[in-house]
């Protein structure tokens, strides 16, 4: 059976960075994308990323927003623009290439070139809105991605899965009132950026298309596992996706101070493991996988190691989910059986 995974990784993602102490950081990937390509070159295909252009980013950001960027990255305070998101000469060019290297990744997927992939990134993404950048986040990498999915291959049934510990505002805006892209994100509710609440279900053709499922603090591999698993079970079968895009953030670990969230390394693997098992099932496989967060640059480091090694691994017959009653509690409560067959 074919494997061929491709991995995006560019030493020019360092070059958005400030001299001041941030959580998002060159250090967060640097060592990472040295391990990347000693470890991994022979048994990925590196591919070369490219400059995302703005007509790209403008299938999901106002040129408002745009032009306020180019505005705020050439003033004295990188802060100027967002207390947590700064900008500097740098930071819009790198934006682009972070969107361009999923860009370039989608369309090797599409033409059958690779099976599945990772994109080693930064900045993250999925807080970007359509009209404005926050939480570390100037584009919405896996937004711009699945706009171009819909634009360049005709794409009608995107799936998006985001399991960063945070929620995943700017990629449900985007998609709130389309059913051609469906958003499940599994995060720890209360905390930033105070949005994805279970009721949050999308609006007009796209009701029942967003899907959030906010946990508790202190939530581990169990219940991620079980929930993750019998979500993923009602909408692939149901939605069939043409693709699956996920928002790979790796803030949950337990090592992780951004999160009270206890996922173990090994849970990233596994996760991964099931993703793709359920492309396999829906979408020939058609798996990319985009990074988000993860702040800890040793729990990042390992887990995302253990997500590629996941994906490279051909795994015979499905994976059990344990039973979590807590979790369990979650599901059958959910209001997203208004619109779904459990």
């Amino acid at each position: 059976m074919k494997n061929r995974v491709g991995l995006v990784v560019d030493d020019r993602y360092l070059d958005h960075c400030i001299s001041r102490r941030s959580p998002e950081n060159p250090e967060r990937i640097r060592n990472l994308a040295n391990v990347v390509r000693n470890q991994y070159a022979g048994r990925c295909r590196i591919v070369q990323g490219r400059q995302a252009q703005m007509e790209d980013i403008e299938r999901v950001h106002s040129h408002f927003y745009l032009e306020q960027l180019k505005q705020h990255s050439v003033k004295d305070d990188p802060y100027s623009y967002d207390k947590d998101t700064y900008l500097m000469e740098h930071s819009i060019y790198t934006a682009q290439l972070a969107a361009g290297g999923c860009l370039e990744l989608a369309d090797s997927l599409m033409t059958d070139d690779l099976d599945s992939a990772f994109a080693l990134i930064r900045p993250p993404g999925h807080h970007a809105e359509p009209g404005r950048g926050m939480g570390f986040c100037v584009f919405n990498n896996v937004s711009i991605t699945a706009e171009f999915l819909r634009k360049s291959y005709g794409l009608n049934r995107i799936l998006i899965i985001d399991f960063d510990a945070h929620h995943g505002n700017g990629t449900q805006e985007a998609f709130y009132d389309t059913d051609e892209v469906l958003v499940l994100s599994l995060h720890q509710r209360d905390i930033f950026p105070f949005t994805g609440g279970a009721v949050e279900l999308g609006e007009g053709k796209g009701a029942g298309y967003t899907i959030n499922i906010p946990v508790y603090s202190q939530y581990g591999d169990p219940e991620y596992t079980f929930l993750l698993g019998r979500f993923l079970q009602v909408v692939v079968e149901q939605y069939l996706p043409q693709i699956i895009l996920v928002s790979a953030g790796y803030d949950a670990h337990q090592d992780d101070r951004m999160s009270g969230i206890t996922l173990t390394t090994e849970w990233f693997g596994v996760a991964t493991a099931l993703i793709k098992q359920y492309a396999d099932l829906a979408c020939d496989g058609r798996l990319l996988m985009v990074l988000e967060g993860g702040y800890n640059p040793v729990s990042l480091e390992a887990s995302v190691t253990e997500t590629l090694d996941s994906l490279l691994t051909e795994r015979q017959g499905k994976i059990g989910v344990m039973h979590s009653e807590r979790a369990n509690a979650l599901l059958v409560d959910h209001p997203f059986l208004n619109y779904w067959t459990l």
